[in-house]
């Protein structure tokens, strides 16, 4: 009987128990899908206020099905960022100074662009005049945005969200606007300082949505390509458009992070779709091209032929195509093998026709990406690549590395390291401490073994130049150090990538020896580059004195200064562990334990 009265109460409790679940289950449901609703501060626009908007302008090649942005698997996803251990009271104070000394030059270049030029694209660092070569959307503006945030400047982060107003879409100073550029600077800018502020701003995320809804109209066209070089003002006109042929494949292939974060913060799959249709491109002729696993420089569109053409680099124009393939991945949370399978076979044919290893006097063990063209009937491994090094190219380490850390696989780190490596050599060895744009190396004949032989390095010195000379008075005249055959553009423009990717190795492996390189680095920059106004473009770093320029792009503070500030910081400080930064280096959120 006792017995009999303990299963009618484990049946009675059993019920209760189902009951209380179902009760509780829309509200687990409302928690689980939660990552995709939209933010409850996405703002809605008042489509009746009389003024122009983009979203009402018709699309003259509907689409009727939109794929949604797939729910992220996070549990596939593995930790990045290196345990760092406590740092002692002497340690504690270097890092601090160098952290301020970042800062004081942010500030010193921010001041100058407030005061001489606010909201418009640039200021010009020597004579403090106004440049707009982004529209005259106020590009350093919002390309600083997130910069001002991590440093805790946060009456000026407030000051600018009140002037975003200004900032009108429908109207611009050019022709033609470069919906690449536009889509990393503004729409990155806007979504990395929504994120990292919390999602307390909801200007924020107004502007993005708004200029959202503009870029994608240049992507109504017969096949829904995008129009990258785009005439906005006929599109707005009604224009019928049509993708070109001949496309740049960094600007066609690097759009993913920013429409795909539009969607999950806005709800709206029309983002997500039409970025994923470029990829699913991508995808299907990824093995059918002149360099299996590449795709070329120039890609056409019209035709949806990302084949034909046989230029392939990692370097300018293309960078950033392959930059996003691991970084998608991390912010759809793994949910995507697609762009598993797309970084895995670009990178073995990086590391098959692309990557490098560059005769030195030090016989240093240092990889750079180079150049390879291909007819298409040379077999892959008998093919030349050149040794030109971008300081474009130097990205490549920190891709490499964070894809190792994000796919478990350890020996893609060793490459990391050393095209990282690479770069630190070029900024170590070179007159100035500073990279230029581009120079010619010489590739080692067998990467294993590979001596210093200096008649070697002679004889390609000269048959990199037309005219004939003796080659220590070639050497002599073109300041060429030993290794180099030819520096072919000059300049440091103030560029992010070397830093990037040091930053990003030193977030994965902790090396200690980083941030005293990076440091060296910082030194050389600012002791070259400063101006009373802001910091300048430098026209020639082989010589003393480097003759500056009267530019100073945007990047500077949304990337270079920022990936300095960030090596020197806190390492929780916009962890790899809970963002991915997009090309502009602008931090979107990812989906970890929390999501807006």
């Amino acid at each position: 009987m006792f017995s009999n009265r303990r299963k009618r109460l484990a049946v009675i409790l059993s019920l209760v128990l189902i009951f209380v679940l179902y009760l509780q289950w829309p509200a687990a449901q409302d928690a689980r899908l939660s990552w995709a609703r939209p933010s409850p501060a996405l703002p809605q626009e008042n489509l009746e206020d009389g003024k122009f908007h983009w979203s009402k302008v018709p699309q003259q090649y509907q689409v009727t099905s939109f794929r949604s942005v797939p729910k992220p698997f996070r549990s596939k996803i593995p930790k990045i960022q290196h345990a760092f251990p406590a740092e002692s009271a002497k340690s504690r104070a270097i890092r601090l100074s160098r952290l301020q000394a970042v800062k004081g030059n942010f500030t010193h270049a921010f001041k100058g662009y407030a005061e001489h030029s606010w909201l418009h694209d640039e200021v010009a660092p020597l004579s403090g005049n106004s440049l707009d070569p982004f529209g005259g959307w106020a590009a350093t503006l919002v390309d600083s945005l997130d910069t001002l945030w991590m440093m805790g400047m946060h009456e000026e982060f407030e000051r600018a969200i009140h002037s975003l107003d200004k900032i009108d879409f429908n109207t611009c100073s050019l022709e033609e606007i470069n919906v690449f550029e536009t889509t990393i600077r503004y729409l990155g800018g806007f979504l990395a300082a929504y994120d990292l502020s919390g999602g307390k701003y909801s200007a924020l995320l107004h502007k993005a949505t708004e200029i959202g809804d503009m870029l994608y109209k240049a992507f109504d066209t017969p096949n829904r390509m995008p129009i990258t070089r785009w005439n906005f003002k006929d599109a707005a006109g009604g224009a019928i458009q049509t993708a070109p042929e001949v496309i740049l494949v960094a600007e066609i292939g690097s759009m993913t992070l920013e429409f795909t974060r539009l969607s999950q913060l806005s709800g709206n799959p029309k983002y997500f779709d039409a970025v994923q249709r470029i990829m699913d491109v991508f995808y299907e002729q990824q093995n059918r091209t002149k360099v299996p696993g590449l795709w070329p420089v120039v890609v056409n569109a019209r035709d949806l032929d990302f084949t034909g053409h046989g230029g392939f680099t990692i370097g300018g124009m293309a960078d950033s195509a392959f930059e996003y393939l691991p970084k998608q991945y991390l912010l759809l949370g793994g949910a995507m093998e697609q762009y598993h399978e797309l970084y895995d076979g670009a990178l073995k044919a990086m590391k098959r026709n692309i990557f490098y290893r560059p005769t030195t006097p030090t016989q240093a063990d240092i990889l750079f990406p180079g150049v390879v063209d291909s007819d298409g009937k040379t077999p892959v491994d008998e093919l030349v690549t050149e040794g030109k090094a971008e300081h474009l190219g130097c990205f490549a380490g920190g891709m490499v590395a964070l894809a190792a850390k994000v796919f478990n696989n350890p020996a893609d780190l060793l490459t990391a390291k050393k095209l990282v490596e690479g770069c630190l050599w070029a900024y170590e060895s070179m007159h100035q401490g500073i990279m230029p744009e581009i120079m010619h190396l010489l590739p080692c004949e067998d990467p294993s073994n590979c001596p210093w032989d200096e008649a070697k390095w002679h004889d390609a010195v000269n048959a990199s130049y037309e005219e004939w000379l003796p080659t220590p008075v070639r050497v002599e005249n073109e300041r060429l150090l030993p290794g180099l055959i030819k520096i072919d553009d000059r300049r440091y423009i103030l560029r992010p990538e070397a830093i990037e990717s040091v930053f990003i190795l030193y977030r994965i492996t902790g090396d200690p020896a980083l941030p005293d390189r990076a440091w060296r680095m910082f030194n050389s920059i600012v002791a070259n580059s400063l101006t009373d106004i802001a910091h300048a473009a430098l026209d020639d770093i082989t010589v003393p004195n480097p003759p500056k320029a009267d530019s100073m792009e945007s990047f500077w503070m949304a990337e270079t200064l920022k990936y300095f500030y960030l090596i020197f910081s806190e390492p929780d400080l916009v962890s790899l562990d809970e963002y991915v930064f997009n090309t502009e280096a602008h931090p979107l959120r990812r989906p970890t334990t929390s999501w807006w």
